[in-house]
């Protein structure tokens, strides 16, 4: 992984949660979504901590389902033969 060069990515990173949480001031907002959409790096570290996210939700509330041969693949690329449904 490389290291944070600039001060404003390293701020971000700092923030990032509440930012994403939406619980930071406008003004803090604005500032972010300002550098996100300058910096491609935290462009795609937010968007992935949101599609993250979202996938977590989706799959508590049962929401996201798993094609039962995408399922089998997993399980068998991770040797977990006994879980697959037959």
């Amino acid at each position: 992984m490389s290291e944070v060069k600039d001060p404003k990515c390293h701020a971000l990173l700092g923030s990032l949660s509440d930012y994403v949480d939406g619980t930071l001031s406008e003004e803090l907002c604005v500032e972010i979504d300002r550098h996100v959409a300058e910096c491609q790096d935290c462009h795609i570290v937010v968007d992935t901590l949101r599609k993250t996210i979202s996938l977590y939700h989706d799959s508590a509330s049962g929401n996201l389902e798993c094609p039962e041969a995408v399922r089998e693949r997993l399980f068998k690329t991770l040797n977990l033969n006994d879980y697959i449904r037959h």
